[in-house]
């Protein structure tokens, strides 16, 4: 079973401790588009909490709208609230994650963004097993957030082998 009439990732939202820093980032750096920016956002009430599963007077500043690349959508916070964390979470922690963006040249990414002074760790990694085929390496956004850049110009083994269909005796 799926939810009915699923049919794609609509955007990733995401909170920043600078929306202006996160704008210069998202459009100088990584090339995203400026879409359009929304709020403030607040409510004397338990709407926050209720809707947004935020403190009850936490404040949605503004949020920004970003295109990346042909169909990625960032949503980017600026969040006012009193319980607030400003430490980002690692892929270790409970809630870490990244986002990954697809580039057709990794070694070509990875030295645009070193020239551009971004923190760029160890790699480019090649994937093994089913994502044979795949090189990937994790960057970091000004705030700290985690980035990756994956490349597999040629497929995975994945690819390979759920194309060849099942082997027949």
């Amino acid at each position: 079973m799926a939810i009915p009439g699923l049919k794609r990732l609509d955007h990733i939202g995401f909170t920043v401790p600078d929306l202006e820093e996160a704008t210069r980032f998202l459009v100088d750096v990584l090339g995203c588009e400026f879409l359009y920016s929304l709020g403030p956002f607040r409510g004397d009430d338990d709407w926050m909490r209720d809707h947004l599963n935020v403190h009850p007077r936490a404040e949605v500043r503004e949020n920004r709208f970003f295109r990346c690349g042909d169909q990625a959508v960032f949503e980017v916070f600026d969040y006012a609230a009193p319980d607030r964390r400003d430490v980002p979470p690692r892929n270790s922690d409970v809630g870490g994650h990244h986002v990954a963006l697809y580039v057709d040249d990794l070694d070509e990414a990875v030295a645009y963004l070193r020239d551009r002074g971004v923190q760029v760790l160890a790699g480019p990694t090649p994937s093994r097993g089913p994502a044979e085929g795949n090189r990937w390496i994790y960057f970091l956004a000004p705030w700290g957030m985690q980035f990756e850049l994956v490349s597999y110009p040629h497929g995975k083994a994945f690819d390979r082998l759920r194309q060849q269909g099942p082997a027949t005796a």
